[in-house]
């Protein structure tokens, strides 16, 4: 499977939610799963006020994040024993979703920290105000041109290109060039091919149609797409529908290349 840079750089970020001690919330009840290696928080759990640590307990940690993060079990057992927490994980759907419902929660946080909020949806996280400042002793190793905010609120984790996926196998059966450009997408040859993500809910979504807005210009993005619309696209809520569930080479039984 390769991919096709579409010159628009997305920066993953980290922020501490409001109005939460790490060191002063209940204990989780949810069971280690092989996926995650860490606890996942209940409805209840999530509803429930802190509570003091009961003591010999290690605290809670809870972070919040996307559904689509994962982590190795050997990684999160490192990290749980050189800072003496047990980490439960708190997946909201897609980026769009997890910075929405952190919005509306923000006077009764769902966790202690914030990971996978990126610069699509950074504005509206922080207009709500939904983070603490925090400034990490490694921001010296990190380029400036990350910081994205002056207050610390958020700390830049990881950064990458918007890209495309394609099947490779597909491609070569079907003894047709991949498309190579936004343009190519709306060829007759790749009608009924493309699935994206929907921009309200979905950072790739979102991402994606920036690249668009900065390919084509004010005047010529949403032609593009009702372009793009007539060749058939589909647009899915978020990554893991697109990928896994529409997509050929995502494991499941996709019928988009």
């Amino acid at each position: 499977m390769k991919k096709s840079n579409l010159w628009l750089l997305l920066l993953l970020l980290v922020g501490t939610l409001l109005l939460v001690a790490c060191g002063g919330t209940q204990t989780g009840g949810g069971t280690a799963t092989p996926e995650s290696a860490a606890t996942m928080a209940t409805d209840s759990e999530t509803e429930s006020s802190p509570e003091a640590q009961p003591s010999g307990e290690k605290p809670l940690l809870r972070v919040v994040t996307h559904d689509s993060f994962a982590i190795s079990a050997e990684v999160l057992d490192a990290f749980q024993k050189e800072h003496n927490v047990t980490v439960e994980f708190v997946p909201l759907g897609d980026t769009g979703s997890m910075v929405n419902q952190s919005i509306l929660s923000v006077n009764n946080p769902l966790g202690d920290v914030m990971y996978g909020v990126d610069n699509t949806f950074l504005t509206r996280a922080l207009v709500a105000e939904i983070f603490d400042p925090y400034e990490s002793p490694n921001l010296a190793q990190v380029d400036a041109a990350f910081l994205l905010d002056a207050e610390h609120r958020v700390t830049p984790a990881d950064y990458g290109d918007v890209c495309l996926n394609y099947d490779i196998a597909y491609f070569e059966e079907a003894g047709l060039a991949p498309p190579a450009s936004l343009e190519d997408l709306v060829k007759e040859e790749y009608r009924g091919m493309t699935v994206v993500q929907n921009p309200a809910t979905s950072s790739p979504g979102l991402a994606f149609l920036l690249a668009t807005v900065n390919h084509f210009g004010a005047e010529g993005w949403q032609e593009y797409w009702a372009t793009l619309q007539a060749n058939e696209v589909l647009v899915t809520s978020g990554w893991s529908e697109a990928y896994f569930g529409q997509f050929t080479a995502g494991g499941g039984e996709g019928t988009y290349p």
